[in-house]
């Protein structure tokens, strides 16, 4: 059975009639390695979506920073792309990642997050022509346009890499 989540980004794509293809995997997957092996795909293309939490005593605030499979986001590069007043991010703990975007680890996607959640793309994916994304399920990941994801999320683009 489909999760609520992914049900609402296909649905999204359907809505904005967004061309997408569905990449079905034989098990539940949550690596970036086991879900390019299961769909057939290059982890360059992957896109995987990391959760970081401001350091600071009061109500913490998230960012989600965004790069391809096989790179890894460095938390100061992600901060430098944010307005001056962002102090130091560091990883959100598993029980966040969920509090926070109501996905599970291991199948985080950049649609549907809280609009009070920025998310940064690192500036690769402006070179790519296909992406894949986690469907917020762990059974299936979509695959579509790289231009069309873009303009879905409207993210920040930065340099957000290691």
């Amino acid at each position: 059975m489909i999760t609520e989540i992914a049900q609402r980004i296909l649905n999204i794509l359907e809505e904005k009639q967004i061309p997408h293809k569905i990449l079905p995997h034989d098990e539940p997957v949550f690596t970036i390695e086991t879900a390019a092996r299961q769909r057939d795909v290059v982890a360059e293309t992957m896109v995987k979506s990391i959760l970081l939490r401001e350091s600071r005593h009061q109500a913490p605030r998230y960012v989600m920073g965004c790069v391809p499979g096989h790179l890894q986001v460095h938390p100061q590069a992600v901060r430098a792309a944010l307005p001056s007043e962002w102090r130091r991010l560091t990883f959100a703990s598993k029980e966040e990642i969920t509090a926070v975007t109501t996905y599970i680890m291991g199948a985080v996607s950049p649609l549907c997050l809280p609009p009070e959640v920025p998310v940064i793309f690192d500036e690769a994916f402006t070179q790519l022509t296909a992406v894949s994304i986690s469907s917020g399920d762990p059974g299936f990941g979509i695959e579509l346009a790289a231009s069309d994801l873009i303009r879905l999320v409207n993210p920040l683009i930065a340099p957000i890499t290691h």
